[in-house]
């Protein structure tokens, strides 16, 4: 379940009440959404067989976005190059096209940066839905265990691209 932390002071807010969550995230536009995950699928599974699991909704949210590609993303913290993958996320970008991840396992946290509020860290973990629109100022971190599998859905992956912010407000965070 997702937790919210909104950094309003010099001590963050903490929402961990889903219906607050999702309230929140709306008003800075951020999609959030609970799914059902099926609890037969293990960490052997395929890439193809997670999708076909998910074949309904994923096939709903492609017709109501135009997503017209889905894949799944399995990080893992014995992965090579790892560090020097995720170092491409965790500074203050954003994308030509939405970042949609639904989280099958592990845990990841995003970090927004809205025009006109505190930045948030939303830390996702298995059942959570996140849409960040184009456009959107974020980072992301992986949590302590290093491992997240997640289905991204794409408009055009050439969108997907990180666009980087002149700051450094992600080292702050």
């Amino acid at each position: 379940m997702a937790k919210l932390q909104v950094y309003d002071g010099a001590t963050p807010t903490c929402i961990t009440d889903q219906s607050a969550v999702k309230d929140y995230l709306a008003k800075i536009n951020i999609g959030f959404e609970r799914w059902p995950t099926h609890a037969d699928l293990g960490s052997g599974t395929s890439s193809d067989d997670i999708l076909a699991a998910y074949d309904s909704e994923v096939a709903l949210l492609s017709k109501q976005n135009g997503y017209t590609t889905a894949d799944v993303i399995n990080i893992e913290a014995t992965m090579p190059n790892l560090d020097a993958m995720l170092a491409k996320f965790d500074k203050e970008h954003w994308h030509d096209e939405d970042e949609v991840r639904f989280i099958l396992d592990g845990l990841g946290i995003f970090h927004i940066n809205p025009p006109d509020r505190p930045v948030v860290a939303v830390t996702v973990t298995a059942g959570d839905l996140l849409v960040v629109p184009k456009g959107t100022k974020h980072w992301f971190h992986l949590g302590s265990e290093r491992r997240v599998c997640a289905i991204r859905l794409f408009q055009d992956t050439r969108g997907w691209a990180p666009h980087y912010t002149p700051t450094d407000t992600a080292v702050s965070y």
